[in-house]
């Protein structure tokens, strides 16, 4: 159907994320950093986004688009409770790009490359319906695992999409949104990665959880990694 709905000038966007803040129905997102509409479906078109706007790089516009879908709406903040945006810059969501990472001068020679692909990695940060997610293999792992296994980025973070936590530290439990995480995005496999320890079960059930909830058969795997670095499962 043709209706009315936002359009963004990238070229304006100075990706202050304020956009994100006033569009209560989750339509923007910011992606490299600048404002991005997400879903036709999520967009109302009553412009609640245009105001916010420092630099008048929002517009409505009459185009073929999908109509607003106020169910889906609803399901999407039902499973996602915090905010898109978090207001911290630190916390956008982004892809890296391996050539230009490694093309930056370090002051000291630099033996083993990073292979993280996305930010940002924390499993409380992250967006759940982010555009790295989509076809993604997935790994899950406590926070400490990468720095007891010495090859992790290449066992582990090559070719997968990074989330981490500690069951033990941060406030709250994982489930709902590693779900939401699988339940809306094309997820081809997930690997857990836990530490020895027993606090670390926390995120192992968490995500356990989150694949059984979210109604979908993946190919999954646990990897336990002792305290002095070796893999034990």
């Amino acid at each position: 159907m043709v209706r009315r709905i936002i359009q963004i000038d990238e070229e304006k966007c100075n990706g202050c994320g304020a956009c994100v803040d006033a569009c209560h129905e989750g339509a923007i997102g910011l992606v490299d950093g600048k404002a991005k509409l997400l879903r036709d479906d999520y967009c109302d078109g009553l412009g609640n986004c245009l105001p916010a706007c420092p630099t008048g790089a929002i517009t409505f516009i009459e185009r073929e688009a999908a109509p607003f879908d106020e169910a889906a709406v609803n399901a999407k903040k039902t499973a996602e409770k915090q905010p898109l945006h978090f207001g911290c810059p630190g916390s956008q969501s982004r892809r890296i790009s391996r050539t230009d990472a490694e093309n930056v001068a370090y002051a000291e020679p630099v033996s083993v490359k990073s292979r993280l692909s996305q930010w940002p990695v924390q499993i409380k940060l992250v967006q759940y319906n982010a555009p790295y997610f989509d076809n993604a293999d997935l790994l899950i792992a406590a926070d400490c695992t990468a720095y007891a296994f010495g090859d992790f980025h290449n066992r582990f973070i090559k070719n997968r999409i990074v989330l981490i936590g500690c069951p033990k530290l941060d406030e709250g439990d994982y489930t709902e949104k590693l779900t939401a995480i699988i339940k809306n995005n094309n997820i081809r496999s997930v690997t857990i990665v836990r530490m020895e320890v027993p606090c670390c079960g926390g995120i192992e059930r968490a995500a356990k959880t989150a694949l059984m909830n979210s109604g979908k058969f993946i190919p999954w795997q646990v990897v336990v990694v002792s305290t002095d670095g070796r893999i034990l499962d």
